[in-house]
This record gives C-alpha cells, sequence and structure tokens, in this order.
C-alpha cells in the first residue's frame, strides 16, 4: 500500500518515523510520501515539504507566513492527487491536518483516512471531535481516556500505546546495554538541577530567564546554608558520561535551536542536547509544560511545571471557557490528580518556583510521593508498543 503522511513539528516528524518503520514491518510493499522531517525522510519516506516550512506557532507568526502556509496546502493537496495513496496518516497538527483530510475526503473518496495522535479535544476545541470522527475512517490515540472522551459523543478512539513511553523503555535499555558494555564503574558527579525550557524558541526566550533565575537563587541559598543536599551518582563511566563535568545547573537544548540562541542567558551553566541523560541524573527538573513532563516522570525525577501565558491575568476569568480540564500537564491529567505542582501563567513566578524547587530538593517524603505517582502513570500508560500497535491496526484496513 502508498502511505501519505503528514507531520507538521519535530514530535510529529518521530513519531510518524517510528510508525513508518513499523508498517515496514507489516506491509512489505509499503511506500511512503508525504510532509513532514529528517527522521521520516531516513525511515524512507519522500518528502514533498519539510516541517521546518510548516511550523508556525501562534497569531503573529500564521500572518507573517500566510504565503508559505498557502503554498503548503497547496503542496499537499497536489500531492494527494499525483500519489493517489491508499492510506492518509495525520499526526497530531489540527489546523493544517483537518483541512487536508477535508480535501482527501472531497476528492479521493476511495483513500482511507487515519488519524494518529489526534489533537487533544479532551483539553480545548472540544467542537473539533465532530469533524476528526467525521473525516477519519480510524482514530488512534495514545492515552486510555480519550476512549472514554469520544466514546462520550458516541465516537470511537481506539488506544493504542504511548509513544512516549516507548522512547524511555528504548532509552533505558539502550543505556543498561551500554553500561553493561563498558565497566561498572561509579562516578560521583555533583548534584544537578535540570532545567527544560522548551523546543521553541518563543517559550525559551519567555521561559528560560525565570527559571534560571529561580534555580540560582536556590542554589545560592544552599551554598549559604552550607548545602545539606547529596550528592547522586552516574552509572556511567566518565569516558561515556559527555556531561562530565557537571554543573549544578544544568539547560537541555532543544533540537535545532543552535548554542548560540541560549548565551545570553546564562551565567556558567552548563547546556547539553542529550536531556535524557539529563534528566536521569538530576535531583529535581524545572520543566516547561508538554511531552517533556510526561518524560521527565518516567526517567523518574521530581519536577515542577511552569508555562508562560501572554496576558496571564486574563486567564482565571477565561480558563472555565477554554479548558475542559483542571490540570495542564500529562503528569497530572493521566492519573486525573495533582502529581506535580503547576506553576502555570500567573503562578509562573520566581518565588513560586524557588518554593517548589526548594522543597523537591529537601522533603524526601514529597520527592517519594511523587515518585510512587508516577509509578501508577506507568501503570495507566501499559506496555503496549505505540507504533508497532498502530502499524497493525492501520494495513488492517486493506
Amino acid at each position: 500500500m502508498k502511505y501519505f503522511l503528514l507531520a507538521g513539528e519535530a514530535s510529529g516528524d518521530l513519531h510518524a518515523s517510528n510508525l513508518i518503520r513499523a508498517l515496514q514491518q507489516e506491509d512489505a510493499e509499503a511506500t511512503f510520501v508525504g510532509l513532514g522531517g529528517d527522521k521520516m525522510c531516513d525511515a524512507g519516506c519522500r518528502l514533498l515539504q519539510h516541517y521546518r516550512n510548516m511550523a508556525f506557532m501562534g497569531v503573529i507568526a500564521v500572518l507573517a507566513n500566510l504565503k508559505k502556509i498557502r503554498e503548503n496546502f497547496r503542496i499537499a493537496e497536489q500531492g494527494l492527487l499525483d500519489e493517489r495513496p491508499d492510506v492518509l496518516v495525520l499526526i497530531d497538527y489540527p489546523s493544517f491536518n483537518l483541512k487536508i483530510a477535508q480535501f482527501c475526503k472531497t476528492n479521493l473518496p476511495q483513500t482511507k483516512i487515519v488519524y494518529y495522535i489526534p489533537p487533544k479535544v479532551w483539553a480545548w476545541k472540544t467542537f473539533r471531535i465532530h469533524k476528526i470522527a467525521r473525516l477519519s475512517d480510524l482514530v488512534l490515540g495514545i492515552f486510555p481516556f480519550e476512549s472514554t472522551f469520544y466514546a462520550k459523543y458516541g465516537y470511537c478512539c481506539e488506544y493504542v500505546g504511548n509513544p512516549t513511553m516507548d522512547s524511555i523503555r528504548e532509552y533505558q535499555s539502550s543505556s543498561i546495554n551500554q553500561q553493561s558494555a563498558i565497566s561498572n564503574q561509579q562516578s560521583p558527579i555533583t548534584n544537578i538541577i535540570a532545567l527544560l525550557p522548551g523546543s521553541r524558541r518563543s517559550e525559551i526566550k519567555h521561559c528560560l530567564p525565570t527559571m534560571l533565575a529561580a534555580a540560582r537563587e536556590v542554589l545560592r541559598s544552599a551554598e549559604s546554608a552550607t548545602c545539606n543536599l547529596q550528592p547522586v551518582t552516574c552509572n556511567l563511566s566518565p569516558a561515556t558520561c559527555h556531561l562530565q563535568p557537571l554543573t549544578t545547573i544544568t539547560v537541555a537544548a532543544a533540537p535545532g535551536i543552535e548554542d548560540s540562541f541560549y548565551a545570553p542567558y546564562l551565567q556558567g551553566e552548563q547546556l547539553t542536547r542529550d536531556t535524557y541523560q539529563l534528566v536521569t541524573h538530576a535531583k529535581a527538573a524545572i520543566v516547561n509544560s508538554g511531552t517533556a513532563t510526561l518524560e521527565t516522570a518516567l526517567l523518574n525525577c521530581p519536577q515542577t511545571a511552569v508555562y508562560y501565558i501572554a496576558c496571564s491575568k486574563w486567564l482565571g476569568w477565561l480558563k472555565p471557557f477554554i479548558f475542559k480540564i483542571p490540570f495542564f500537564t500529562l503528569v497530572n491529567i493521566v492519573p486525573a490528580r495533582e502529581v506535580i505542582k503547576e506553576l502555570i501563567a500567573f503562578n509562573f513566578t520566581k518565588a513560586k518556583i524557588v518554593t517548589e524547587l526548594t522543597r523537591l530538593l529537601t522533603d524526601e517524603p514529597y520527592r517519594q510521593q511523587m515518585l510512587a505517582d508516577y509509578d501508577e502513570i506507568r501503570s495507566i500508560l501499559g506496555c503496549y508498543p505505540a507504533a508497532a500497535t498502530a502499524a497493525k491496526r492501520i494495513v488492517s484496513l486493506k
């Protein structure tokens, strides 16, 4: 079968590439074409457009790039007409993908439409659920509660597993193999406060200065009190642990954003591109809300979530009209209760981060309860391999 995939940003590119490899295992004659990124290309997909020319977030960015956006629609629509795929696979990116799904439904009625990783209609813009269900032959969700949510409206969404769980399992498995292959030597490292400021320049610009200011204050307070924090241990040898020598505050750099972008914010803090290794060996983390909070939980690092929202003083009044759930972060949404503290919008202040970070570093019962709650999240998400399960279901549409 021929598969046409649409992914409009880095996370979608990653998930699509994993799906492509899984489809290759299920369908020996599979061919792939679409819009996405380097990971999709490496997996065997012929790209018609790169997501770097598609990922425009916010009203100003969209208005400034209307010409490019129209061209992207033209490329996707013409690509569908030229390729006439058996299956169109949409990965998140709803504003673009739903319009293309409508075009496909109208012009290529024989093409099956699959929404893999549908938009978060359970959080906001719930009205989209009707369009998703009407246009899709198959909706494959990555959170267990999505099935219940869709059923409430009389629609079907099949849970296939969570790709973040898959990524963490793969990382941990490779880390164990790497460690056993090199040595059992343990090398002590300093305590790490990990900062994960986000994957987009605008997020980093708005979040990182406050995150750094809070972490620096906690560090200064700890040093002045002769710091009672216990050293943690890195299981990797100095030769393989590229984070050595470690500083107390380390910032996770996003893919595709150059080191020089971070330089004006740093005052001796270290930068790393191995986020999983950083979080694995950190004592605590400050995380910009998003998938990174779930990754941090699955890597067993105590954390607080932050998020900048412009005109945040209005959020308290607007929240009931915009958001359908009481939490912002996946770590709290999955178990439907507060596991980590959310410092969002008007709560995103240096003082509140300092208070929460200090507690994460010094209150051992609080830390242990958070780690126990992480175990519950793993149990809820289960062990389904998301891409492989999704691939089997997609191939069954023949």
